[in-house]
């Protein structure tokens, strides 16, 4: 198969589960077996996933692979939707709204089946999926004895899980992890009496796999996935293989019989042939021969080689930023996890709790997501179905730029890389979508995409037509940029900036009333609201959302040009259109507008804030130069309201941080660290949190678990880089400002963090007493001037890279 080149580079019934923080080694444990996916334990190196429920009659373990999508490569753009673009804008212009929704939903969406509304897996555009699951049943004497002293730890210290529990008089210790330098699952059986392990191992998948013996301690499953057009697509292998001390291990027709051995050592590899060519240099197509490669090089190593190499490798990622809030509380530590979600909504002080959930979302990015390989998806790398929910795809109207929001600031830059090469494979099939739909120059995506490449509108202009997805994109582009200085990354992105800087420059249509440029058609994410005759329309001029990333993007290119000392007419036009775009506005009632015109919310607390792009994660309505945008930005909250989805209630916590509102901010940390549970009605979103700790859409979603922690990080460090524009005689000179502790809430009155990084190239390192600061070090990486701020007090610095100063009030 040839695949298109791809990137480079509920409580009283839930079991007790308990959160523990031990110094730098926060322990997320839990009390019994998992009965359900999101109970059970990720680990991860990127690449290869498992999720461990941690049975002690029946064990199963989710496998996954990051390469395992359906689908493929489809034309997917319609061929005449450009022709159906002048009476789409001619409609908008007059305010006939709904008769051009009516016509994008009939010419502007993409050809055939789409998303397939999220069911995916059988048709081109395909879904993420599982590779496999792995099940061990255990035959020994006194499997079926009652268990005590069961206790399962996912430690985030060392992407360890440790799993204990005593049957029958025997103490049984188990311990896994996924390594990035043997590319191997492990899992370790031991216990402190001799002979005690017995059990099958057995490898399944729903569908098209075939699993076969290969000798006499091994399995292997081989299949390929569909293509969605009758045919096979990704071809997958996974492989296992035992080592046994003491006792004995031989196959029986497709199953690993192990029999009393003292310890077991059970190693398996996964391979996709999309997935295998992005990783590490890893260049043959033969997915059977790089799994046996892989479980080979791994088992000729010992327990301890392949987990002190593991440990390693980890930890240079993890280590580099620690935080703690407030002072140890043994007490919420020994909650079990019901337990303490609840008493943290209801009001609780368990300041713990927000820190152990901060290095859950660092631990779950190191996990999902590693250079060379595909970005983390909806679910990052861990799902256990065939057709993951929404497919398991990127969502690019929030989701999977809120997957990268930590990167920067929490120091794992490194790890934004496959979120980069995806957006660089979107630029050739997006000239075609900006071309078919557009007549326009340079690259557009839409609002969802998989790594064949679709880029086109979605099925339904209700919340599929979306076309600044590509501009949100390459915001992140720049962000790395701005936190790390580096001019040759930088001249490697510019094109990208560029095509989508020139896509937009000719989407932009001139509407009548103020004569502002405007994208057209537009929408603000997923929202719909009230024409002036009461009816209900999605698609609009110029929704703000459009304006203040355009407003961004446009900024962006043109210092980028100035920087790298090219395209001078280009950033010459850009600052003149982006004079021209219609500014982020106050209505009638005192809130943000969401859209150009004040139309009525049809859902006044809808999940989206999307018009509050230019507060968070953007730097549009900043509370010191525009005071009056920042009260209509908190009006605007305010009445949207805390609850939502576990992104949803991200994003609102961002914002809050932004506004410098400590104390709002943490009631919204509050309401996004809430237990999971049933909508109460249809149409409604709980968000909070599952036992294990994934953030619930529901179902589970991924977004929350990096969200809030970046914005955690950001009430405790903000900075931002002045724009200084054409009439600079230093391009690219950083005006960086620092803020310390700008949205601290009362409970963490003290605490300290090392290792956040800000723009411009800096590291800090910060430490606070009753709710002040008590000394902040800069350490430079870059050359720079920068002011510093904390409450009153303010630092004007020059360092130099490799300078390091420390402030103290």
């Amino acid at each position: 198969m040839n695949h298109p080149r791809l990137f480079a580079c509920l409580v009283c019934a839930l079991p007790l589960f308990v959160v523990t923080a031990v110094g730098a080694d926060r322990v997320i444990r839990l009390d019994a077996p998992a009965t359900v996916f999101t109970e059970s334990s990720p680990l991860g190196n990127g690449r290869l996933g498992a999720m461990i429920f941690g049975g002690v009659t029946e064990e199963r373990v989710v496998l996954n692979e990051s390469g395992m999508w359906s689908g493929s490569p489809q034309e997917a753009d319609r061929k005449d939707a450009a022709e159906a673009l002048p009476e789409i804008r001619r409609l908008l212009l007059e305010g006939k709204n709904v008769e051009a929704e009516k016509l994008v939903n009939e010419r502007f969406t993409c050809e055939g089946k789409g998303s397939g509304r999220g069911r995916g897996a059988a048709i081109p555009y395909g879904s993420y999926q599982l590779l496999a699951n792995l099940r061990l049943k255990f035959q020994h004497p006194g499997k079926d004895l009652p268990v005590s002293g069961y206790r399962r730890e996912l430690q985030l210290g060392n992407a360890v899980a440790a799993l204990n529990y005593v049957q029958d008089g025997v103490h049984y210790s188990r311990e896994a992890f996924v390594s990035a330098p043997d590319e191997v699952f492990v899992y370790r059986f031991t216990a402190d009496r001799e002979g005690t392990h017995s059990f099958d191992i057995t490898l399944e998948r729903p569908e098209r796999a075939e699993v076969s013996a290969a000798g006499g301690d091994r399995l292997l499953m081989t299949g390929a996935l569909s293509d969605g057009k009758a045919g096979d697509g990704v071809r997958f292998a996974a492989e296992v293989a035992v080592k046994v001390r003491g006792g004995s291990v031989r196959t029986e027709g497709t199953t690993l019989q192990v029999r009393g051995a003292d310890e077991v050592l059970l190693l398996v590899s996964g391979v996709t042939d999309i997935a295998n060519r992005s990783f590490a240099g890893r260049k043959t197509n033969d997915v059977v021969q790089t799994a046996a490669n892989d479980l080979v090089s791994a088992k000729a190593k010992s327990y301890e080689g392949l987990r002190e190499s593991h440990v390693a490798e980890y930890r240079r990622w993890f280590d580099r930023v620690e935080l703690q809030l407030g002072p140890a509380d043994a007490a919420a530590d020994n909650l079990s996890a019901p337990e303490r979600l609840h008493a943290f909504t209801a009001g609780a002080v368990d300041s713990g709790f927000a820190a152990l959930y901060f290095d859950f979302g660092r631990y779950l990015l190191i996990s999902s997501s590693r250079p060379g390989g595909l970005p983390a998806n909806l679910q990052g790398i861990w799902a256990d179905s065939i057709n993951t929910p929404w497919n398991g795809d990127w969502h690019l109207n929030i989701n999977v730029q809120m997957n990268y929001w930590l990167a920067e600031v929490g120091n794992l830059s490194e790890l934004h890389q496959p979120l980069f090469a995806l957006i660089g494979s979107l630029v050739k099939p997006g000239e075609h979508t900006a071309q078919s739909y557009y007549g326009a120059r340079g690259w557009v995506a839409h609002v969802i995409t998989n790594p064949w490449g679709f880029t086109s509108p979605a099925e339904s202009a209700q919340w599929g037509s979306t076309s600044s997805g590509s501009a949100w994109l390459c915001s992140h582009l720049w962000e790395h940029y701005l936190f790390t200085g580096d001019r040759e990354f930088l001249r490697q992105v510019y094109p990208i900036l560029k095509g989508s800087a020139q896509f937009y420059l000719d989407m932009l249509v001139t509407e009548p009333t103020h004569g502002w440029l405007v994208t057209a058609p537009s929408n603000s994410p997923e929202n719909a609201f009230i024409m002036p005759d009461g009816s209900t329309a999605h698609i609009c001029l110029g929704a703000t959302i459009d304006e203040q990333l355009v407003r961004a993007l446009f900024a962006a290119t043109s210092e980028a040009s100035r920087v790298l000392g090219i395209d001078s007419a280009l950033a010459k036009e850009l600052d003149e259109k982006r004079a021209r775009l219609a500014p982020t506005r106050i209505g009638p009632d005192g809130r943000v507008m969401e859209w150009l015109e004040p139309y009525g919310e049809k859902d006044p607390h809808h999940r989206h804030v999307s018009h509050l792009w230019g507060l968070y994660p953007g730097h549009e309505i900043d509370p010191r130069a525009r005071p009056d945008l920042a009260e209509a930005a908190r009006r605007t909250l305010t009445v949207r309201g805390d609850a939502g989805t576990g992104w949803g209630t991200a994003f609102k916590l961002g914002m809050w941080a932004r506004l410098g509102d400590g104390e709002r901010a943490y009631a919204v940390l509050r309401e996004h660290l809430q237990p999971a549970r049933p909508s109460e009605k249809p149409g409604t979103w709980t968000g909070g949190l599952y036992p294990n700790l994934f953030g619930a859409h529901p179902p589970f979603q991924i977004d929350g678990n990096f969200g809030g922690p970046a914005v955690i990080a950001e009430m405790l460090l903000q900075s931002r880089v002045l724009e200084l524009g054409a009439g600079s005689k230093e391009p690219g000179a950083s005006n960086v400002e620092l803020t310390l502790l700008p949205a601290l809430p009362k409970v963490w009155g003290e605490g300290s963090v090392r290792g956040l990084r800000a723009r411009g190239g800096y590291e800090v390192e910060i430490s606070w007493v009753d709710g002040r600061l008590k000394a902040a070090t800069i350490h430079a990486h870059a050359d720079g001037a920068l002011v510093v701020r904390s409450g009153e007090k303010e630092w004007k610095l020059e360092l130099r890279a490799g300078e390091t100063r420390t402030l103290q009030p």
